[in-house]
């Protein structure tokens, strides 16, 4: 009875959480670099979108950017460089023409860079690292929902008045114990610790980040894309953060 009560109190949330779960099992068996790339490049254009309108960026000029960038990185080796290119550009303009808003700049940098190192993840070390990096990105936020819930009580940040210390501890301590598991299929179990501990950390200030940007854009979701989740800054916050200290990390330590 409890758990039917559950389900229909969060129906819409439930339902597209499995169909969400379903498209990736579905992708994760073709684990093909084309289908990939295809799926994070329309994540990518609604993040975009989304990021711009809480930046208050009216630019379209950047979308046209945005797509060029994501064509050229199905075809360059380093996907995450081409970022690198990209704010060496977007600072040489920047310094050109001082009148240009910095918005502008910010809101093509967020969730550019998250993104280009989503693909490269995925390029460099397969699928299974994508599989590890959602594990604890995932399991970190159920877990600081839990926590939170049972037992929160001391504020984290006035950023997001309903996160909570013992929640963020528990979402890092679970996101961290299921990410070593799954990372020492893949790695020794040092690394695969350093890690799930490091990716699950920056999730939390990837998701506080985002919740940043709404607040002072005065809306509660970034979207309306994904019913019950919001939009699709909403449920890829964490990662946009988290695929880059991974990258950086298995490139250094592994």
């Amino acid at each position: 009875m409890a758990l039917s009560n559950l389900y229909y109190d969060h129906k819409q949330r439930i339902d597209t959480a499995v169909v969400l779960l379903a498209a990736f099992i579905l992708i994760g068996i073709f684990n093909s670099f084309w289908l990939i790339w295809l799926t994070l490049g329309v994540v990518y254009i609604a993040a975009f979108k989304e990021a711009n309108a809480l930046f208050g960026v009216e630019n379209k000029d950047l979308y046209i950017l945005a797509a060029a960038l994501w064509a050229v990185a199905a075809f360059y080796p380093k996907a995450d460089d081409l970022f690198l290119i990209t704010a060496l550009i977007g600072g040489s303009y920047y310094a050109y023409n001082p009148k240009t808003e910095w918005k502008n700049i910010l809101g093509f940098i967020y969730p550019t860079a998250g993104m280009l190192f989503m693909l490269a993840l995925y390029a460099e070390y397969g699928i299974y690292a994508f599989f590890w990096m959602l594990v604890i990105v995932s399991g970190a936020d159920v877990g600081a929902y839990a926590v939170g819930k049972s037992i929160g009580k001391t504020k984290f940040s006035a950023t997001s008045p309903n996160k909570t210390l013992e929640g963020v501890l528990g979402g890092v301590t679970v996101g961290t114990v299921l990410g070593l598991f799954v990372g020492m299929g893949m790695v020794d179990a040092w690394t695969a610790l350093a890690v799930s501990l490091a990716v699950a950390v920056v999730s939390v200030f990837g998701d506080l980040f985002e919740s940043f940007l709404k607040r002072h854009a005065g809306v509660k979701d970034s979207g309306n894309l994904l019913p019950g989740h919001g939009g699709a800054l909403d449920r890829i916050d964490g990662y946009l953060f988290g695929a880059i200290i991974m990258v950086v990390l298995l490139r250094g330590l592994n």
